[in-house]
């Protein structure tokens, strides 16, 4: 009986014992399933049977935790300088002068640089005839002195400018062997073209100007150019040109390269390409102004905007110059100096002579012993009478101004 008595009390106990699991399993789908719930809960309702029995696809694992990758920081943008405006070109009258610039790619961009300068002179027009990859190497290809004699009865310029060289460090062909660049016997021959084009613009009876090469970026370059510069001042001075230097507008104070330097204005400036061999706007109009003088002195100019001089028609009167202006007659009072002989009655400073006896009338020894400084001179800062007093005027030529500078 006693046993029957216990299975009915565990009977009874049952549905609170089946609940207890019930409650506890649904604890830990819970807990296990719950982001995947709160997902799903998003889209659809739940039911008990969601928490009791989850479906498998249900059971969604909690995404990893991806990192982003993170934006590389944007480089602050620099502003480009705004682009100068382009300079209107004057329209030339019909006689104007013709400048006939001639060389490689640098002497083109010399010629844009002069185009510029001379823009609103209308009696002077620059004409440039260079051929970029020309140079006195390879004379196959473009021969200088033969072509400038062809150029010059064509233009019939009243002045010449020659840049010219930077393509030329290279082999040279020489008779039948190929000379390597700045070698001796590569360096006669070069020397002998040179001097060759000199002479064919000479022969022409045209002053001509030689401007030489700037530094490049490359070392072994810019000692070259150095070596070929020495060559065209040579040859242009021993055939009446003139050379026109260059190098230290494009060079730091230590003689090295620059990409950027100051401009003719002084301003700095970005002064040659990326390449560190061709030049910028700014730097063509820089090569420019170094050939600026001597080609006004040529041209018979005093500044770039000057119109060329017209040549007076035969027959005309010639106006006789006008009469020389009178000269400025200044006249200045004479400071007080405090070592000055006179005011101890010598004409010479101490030690020259014996000291003499002291004189009690000379202003020296009023003004120490007496303390009466010596009367000031009309118009002088320490001439404090009043009224103020006037000093004798000079007498000046007629037409002649006087100035008083006290």
């Amino acid at each position: 009986m006693a046993s029957a008595a216990r299975i009915a009390g565990l009977v009874r106990r049952m549905p609170v014992l089946i609940l207890a699991v019930v409650v506890l399993a649904v604890g830990v789908a819970g807990a296990f399933h719950a982001p995947a719930m709160a997902q799903e809960q998003q889209y659809r309702g739940w039911s008990l049977r969601d928490l009791l029995f989850p479906r498998r696809s249900e059971r969604i694992e909690p995404p990893l935790n991806i990192q982003k990758a993170k934006p590389k920081p944007r480089k602050p943008r620099v502003p480009r300088a705004p682009a100068e405006p382009q300079m209107p070109i004057a329209e030339k009258v019909p006689d104007a002068r013709t400048v006939l610039v001639v060389g490689d790619f640098m002497a083109s961009g010399l010629a844009e640089g002069l185009d510029t300068a001379f823009a609103e002179n209308t009696g002077i027009r620059i004409v440039a005839r260079s051929n970029g990859s020309s140079g006195f190497v390879r004379d196959d290809f473009y021969n200088w002195p033969e072509q400038i004699k062809t150029l010059i009865e064509t233009e019939k310029p009243a002045a010449v400018v020659v840049m010219l060289g930077s393509n030329d460090r290279q082999q040279m062909k020489v008779g039948d062997v190929r000379e390597q660049p700045r070698s001796e016997n590569w360096t006669k021959e070069y020397e002998r073209r040179t001097d060759a084009l000199g002479k064919a613009i000479a022969d022409a009876k045209v002053p001509f100007l030689w401007v030489g090469m700037p530094a490049f970026r490359v070392p072994k370059m810019t000692s070259d150019m150095l070596a070929f510069n020495d060559i065209y001042h040579q040859v242009a001075e021993s055939h009446g040109g003139e050379f026109v230097d260059v190098w230290d507008g494009f060079v730091d104070e230590n003689g090295a390269f620059v990409t950027s330097g100051p401009d003719m204005n002084g301003q700095p400036v970005r002064l040659r390409a990326d390449d560190g061999i061709n030049v910028s706007k700014a730097g063509k109009r820089k090569l420019a102004f170094y050939t600026e003088k001597p080609l006004m002195k040529i041209l018979g100019l005093a500044a770039p905007g000057s119109v060329a001089p017209a040549t007076a028609p035969a027959g005309a009167p010639v106006e006789a110059p006008g009469p020389a202006a009178a000269p400025i007659v200044i006249d200045r009072t004479a400071p007080m100096l405090l070592s000055d002989p006179a005011l101890d009655g010598g004409s010479e400073l101490l030690g020259a002579a014996p000291p003499a006896k002291a004189n009690s009338d000379l202003p020296g020894e009023k003004l120490v012993v007496e303390g009466k400084a010596p009367e000031a001179s009309p118009g002088r800062a320490d001439d404090f009478s009043w009224p103020p007093r006037t000093q004798p005027a000079a007498a000046a030529a007629p037409g002649t101004t006087t100035a008083i500078n006290p």
